[in-house]
């Protein structure tokens, strides 16, 4: 959770929350219309300009809990746009501020190529209906009068996907979306927000179904460093959840998979880039078409848990838990049999189990399903930290200090070293690729910032035991019995 839309993120997690109830009720087909009304009873509107534009939100916001688009989409992304919120930001891009001394040069007026500037009596205006954002204006004006007031959501797209339409509404270009969320909790009015997977989780407890949770590596200290993975299994459990497993253990797997992937590449000459993060695979695929053969064949970490359960239990139902928006879609590509059926954002799981009357509660730190290694997997350089230790247990490459990887914190790292990889100017012989600046842990839908919960990581971590990467494996026997390429 981001503390500066506090207000936002309550309204959303108390519609989920509201939602999941009348699943578990079993009234959500019956009830769902009314739900906007009780969540909005008005007459007076609580935060928005009206209540019946509250109350359309609310209703959009429901069919997002169902997995559904947001009606009018014109696209079938993760990351959908409310239009009835996205119509509180303000239209124009340019805006004259005090500073404007009306002075007798004009150079915004004389700059303006299309006629869009006025000199009214006390200060030049900006005509929005004429103004086309080319920003030469603000470039001229002597003063700097004129403010660039660029949009959040638009300021924090990484690969440039939004744009407005001529009524001023968010638009996002699916050709060029890498779908990591980072616009989504940027927006002050909440108009953006991601399609969830709510209403099939709970579905699925209701019907009885085996429903197992994978928690991500990146949950460990998110909560305070009382909360542990057993805190979790205990609160999932009571919440309908048949069990939980750390998916840590799947990064142990990847990395092992990994390892092998990249020595041999190593031995071909032949550069790789990791596979783990969603949104970087999105990058590359969307962005960097030329490097695709570049991505490692190894599955992520979730997929890794995911077929390990699904090897065991062919029935089974497993719910991917973590910070990151990316990987609903990696959910949604069916060219990766196995992956986990369902994603949930901490925002989401903490939904449920409100909706259950369940909360998190401290308990010892008992359980351990990865190594150490595969617990820092959530963390900028811990995939890298993961393989080059594989790579040493398995002894795959004669030395391994000789092998240059490159660790892309966030996604401008990320584009700069796809860059120069594309253009054949790359020294590393490996990429670690990661879309949020600091992993994992800094993902859009994290509980709170990293530096904040930082020392809890590092203490819950501390108290694992120092196991292998490969005596792990050996100990849960995965290796052998799942497939780890795409």
């Amino acid at each position: 959770m981001i503390t500066n839309d506090g207000t936002i993120i309550q309204i959303k997690h108390e519609i989920l929350s509201e939602v999941a109830k009348l699943v578990f009720d079993g009234k959500f087909e019956e009830e769902k219309d009314e739900l906007p009304i009780r969540m909005m009873p008005g007459p007076k509107a609580k935060y928005r300009c009206c209540v019946y534009k509250e109350r359309e939100i609310v209703r959009q916001r429901v069919r997002l809990a169902e997995g559904k688009n947001v009606e009018g989409s014109p696209n079938n992304l993760i990351v959908q746009v409310v239009r009835a919120a996205c119509e509180e930001c303000p239209i124009s891009r340019y805006v004259v501020t005090d500073n404007c001394q009306k002075c007798m040069g004009k150079a915004c007026q004389q700059t303006c190529p299309f006629g869009a500037i006025d000199i009214g009596r006390t200060r030049a205006h900006i005509n929005p209906s004429l103004c086309k954002e080319c920003g030469k204006c603000a470039q001229a004006c002597p003063y700097n009068a004129i403010a660039d007031l660029i949009r959040p959501c638009k300021r924090s797209c990484p690969v440039n996907a939004i744009t407005m339409d001529e009524y001023g509404v968010c638009q996002i270009d699916e050709s060029k979306c890498i779908q990591c969320g980072q616009c989504i909790h940027s927006c002050p009015f909440g108009a953006l927000s991601s399609k969830s997977f709510l209403v099939d989780v709970v579905q699925d407890i209701v019907d009885g179904k085996r429903v197992v949770a994978m928690i991500a590596p990146s949950a460990e200290g998110q909560f305070g460093k009382d909360i542990t993975t057993a805190s979790w299994r205990t609160a999932l459990k009571k919440a309908g959840f048949d069990d939980l497993v750390e998916v840590a253990l799947g990064a142990d797997m990847t990395a092992a998979s990994e390892a092998e992937e990249w020595a041999e590449a190593y031995k071909e000459g032949k550069k790789k880039t990791t596979s783990c993060c969603p949104a970087f695979v999105n990058m590359i695929e969307k962005h960097y078409p030329t490097l695709k053969d570049s991505i490692s064949t190894t599955v992520s970490p979730m997929c890794a848990i995911s077929r390990k359960l699904k090897e065991e239990d062919p029935n089974v139902k497993t719910v991917f838990i973590g910070p990151c928006i990316a990987k609903k879609s990696e959910v949604l590509d069916k060219k990766i049999p196995g992956n986990a059926d369902y994603v949930l954002t901490f925002g989401e799981i903490r939904a449920i189990i409100r909706a259950k009357g369940v909360t998190l509660k401290a308990e010892e730190n008992t359980q351990q399903d990865g190594s150490t290694f595969g617990k820092w997997f959530g963390n900028s350089g811990g995939v890298t930290a993961s393989v080059i230790q594989a790579m040493k247990e398995q002894g795959v490459v004669d030395s391994v200090d000789s092998i240059n990887v490159q660790k892309c914190n966030g996604a401008e790292e990320c584009k700069k070293a796809l860059l120069l990889m594309k253009l054949g100017r790359s020294q590393a012989d490996f990429l670690e690729g990661m879309a949020c600046v600091g992993g994992c842990v800094g993902g859009p839908s994290r509980h709170m910032e990293p530096e904040k919960f930082k020392k809890n990581r590092e203490e819950l971590i501390s108290q694992a035991d120092n196991r292998t990467i490969s005596g792990n494996l050996e100990k849960f026997d995965v290796l052998s019995k799942v497939n780890m390429h795409k």
